[in-house]
């Protein structure tokens, strides 16, 4: 029974208690051993909780969307009367990529300042004369690739339109030849400095490229 009460001390008594101290030396030392210890807190203010962390400022903008800053100038909508004596080089309306003046230019060999307008129907679609007239260009070198200029006199005045990056082998008019109104002069393509298949369409008058959409808005239909 003697094993047993001392058994008993050494497992309920603190360590101290076994090494000399005094029972009351043990019971505070075990009260404190036993004391909760308590969670420190920080006072955040609540400005500081709703406050999102923020990104430096700029604006995400999309391909689609330099695009259109970069290579159109304003609004393309427009009709095409097919009986006009002037009319746009295709039958219905189609998408204008790229308008005339200042522009970023799309490729290394491509001009700052666009001297005409960019249709792009689709590869291989046929672009019509948008007047009479006669053809005094076919070639097909330089930035323009495979191009045709058309000389007209449009109420007195000489009038020249310019068709390029045409497909290679598709154009059927030679220098001399009288063409009609919407009279095929070749097919949509990308030749020269070309970033993908449009109509590069050019109008001077005497000489000085003018804005082609102004232009037959003016006078087509």
């Amino acid at each position: 029974m003697l094993g047993a009460g001392a058994l008993l001390v050494a497992t309920s008594l603190p360590a101290m208690a076994l090494q000399g101290g005094s029972p009351a030396d043990a019971v505070a030392t075990s009260v404190v051993a036993q004391q909760p210890v308590r969670a420190q807190s920080l006072a955040v203010d609540s400005k500081v909780l709703v406050q999102s962390p923020t990104r430096d400022a700029y604006t995400v903008v999309s391909l689609a969307q330099k695009i259109r800053v970069s290579y159109t100038h304003g609004s393309f909508d427009y009709t095409n009367d097919p009986n006009g004596t002037i009319q746009w080089p295709f039958p219905v309306a189609v998408p204008i990529s790229s308008g005339f003046g200042p522009r970023v230019a799309p490729c290394s060999g491509c001009s700052s300042f666009h001297e005409g307008i960019d249709f792009t129907p689709g590869s291989g679609v046929g672009i019509g004369a948008i007047a009479d007239g006669v053809v005094s260009l076919v070639s097909s070198s330089g930035a323009y690739g495979n191009h045709v200029i058309i000389d007209h006199v449009i109420n007195g005045q000489k009038v020249q339109s310019l068709y390029a990056h045409m497909q290679t082998g598709s154009v059927v008019v030679t220098v001399g030849q009288a063409v009609k109104v919407t009279q095929v002069i070749g097919k949509v393509g990308s030749t020269g400095e070309s970033t993908g298949a449009h109509l590069h369409l050019e109008i001077h008058l005497d000489g000085t490229p003018v804005d082609p959409f102004a232009w037959l808005k003016a006078n087509a239909n």
